[in-house]
C-alpha cells in the first residue's frame, strides 16, 4: 500500500510512544501519532493537551488544543497552568516539539531568521510553552522539515533549549538531569543522540532515501548509530487507522498532497 511522508512521520513518531506513558501534545502531526499508538499498542497513553484536557478518548483529529474535543471523556479538564506544572513536576514523559531551525545539539529556534533581534529578517511566533516543555519534560520528539537551511550548526535564536552546548550544559544550566531530545523525525531519517557527545546522529533511513541525501540536507557533520537501519514502512493496518479513524476529514493528511 502507498503512503505519502507525513504519514510515514505520524507512524514513526507513534511507535516511540509506549503503553502506560504520558504525553503533551499540541493539534496536527504530534496528537495524530498520539491517537495512532492509543489505537495500537499504547491503549494506556496517557495524552495531555496544553489548553487542559487531561487523558481524553478522542473521537476523531481536533483542529486545535481547545477543540472541545480535546476534553471528550477527559480524566480531567484543567488549565495551562497545570499542565505545565505537571511538567514541572517531572510527570510528563514525552512531549513534541518542532522550529525553524535546529543544531547538531537539539536546540530550536522558532522566534526569528537572520537580522537582530529588534530587527530580525524574519519574526517567528516565538516559545508558546516550547521552552517549558523542552526544559521539563523528560523526552522531546522533534518533528520537523529537512533542509540545509534549517539543520544548521549555529542557530539564529535559542528559543528552545536541547542539549544547549553539549554534555552537562543542561544540568549547569539548572534543568533536571536526564531530561532532553530523544528523536529526530523528518520526512528523510530518524536521528537520536549520542550519549557521549549529545550530538545527533542518524538512527534510520526512510525507504528510497539514502544516507548522501541526508547528509547534504544537513548543514552540519552527521555521524551514524552503531545498529543504523532502513526505517519500517506504515503497515496497513496503521494507515487504515490514519485514514480511516484518526484523520478521515484529512485535517493534516490531506496537506501531504
Amino acid at each position: 500500500m502507498s503512503y505519502t511522508p507525513i504519514e510515514l512521520m505520524i507512524a514513526c513518531a507513534s511507535r516511540v510512544l509506549e503503553d502506560g506513558r504520558t504525553v503533551a501534545v499540541g493539534t496536527g502531526l504530534p496528537c495524530a501519532a498520539a491517537m495512532l499508538a492509543q489505537k495500537t499498542h499504547a491503549p494506556n497513553l496517557v495524552i495531555c493537551f496544553e489548553a487542559g484536557g487531561v487523558a481524553p478518548q478522542l473521537p476523531t483529529m481536533p483542529i486545535s488544543v481547545g477543540d472541545s474535543r480535546t476534553f471528550h471523556r477527559a480524566v480531567m479538564a484543567t488549565s495551562m497552568a497545570d499542565v505545565m506544572q505537571f511538567c514541572q513536576r517531572g510527570m510528563m514523559d514525552y512531549t513534541f516539539l518542532s522550529g525553524a531551525q535546529i543544531d547538531p545539539y537539539g536546540n530550536l529556534n522558532s522566534t526569528r531568521i537572520g537580522g537582530t533581534h529588534q530587527k530580525p529578517k524574519v519574526r517567528l511566533p516565538g516559545s508558546g510553552g516550547a521552552c517549558d516543555l523542552a526544559s521539563f519534560c523528560w523526552r522531546t520528539l522533534i518533528v520537523m522539515r529537512h533542509d540545509a537551511k534549517k539543520f544548521v550548526e549555529k542557530l539564529d535564536f535559542l528559543t528552545s533549549p536541547g542539549y544547549l552546548t553539549g554534555p552537562g550544559a543542561r544540568e549547569a544550566a539548572g534543568l533536571p538531569k536526564g531530561t532532553g531530545p530523544y528523536r529526530v523525525i523528518t520526512e528523510l531519517a530518524i536521528f537520536d543522540f549520542h550519549p557521549d557527545t549529545c550530538r545527533m546522529r542518524v538512527l534510520s533511513v526512510h525507504p528510497g532515501i539514502t544516507l548522501a541525501q541526508v547528509r547534504s540536507a544537513t548543514g552540519f557533520q552527521l555521524a551514524e548509530a552503531e545498529s543504523m537501519q532502513e526505517t519500517a514502512k506504515p503497515t496497513e493496518e496503521e494507515l487504515r487507522l490514519l485514514r480511516k479513524e484518526v484523520d478521515p476529514a484529512g485535517y493534516i493528511l490531506r496537506r501531504a498532497g
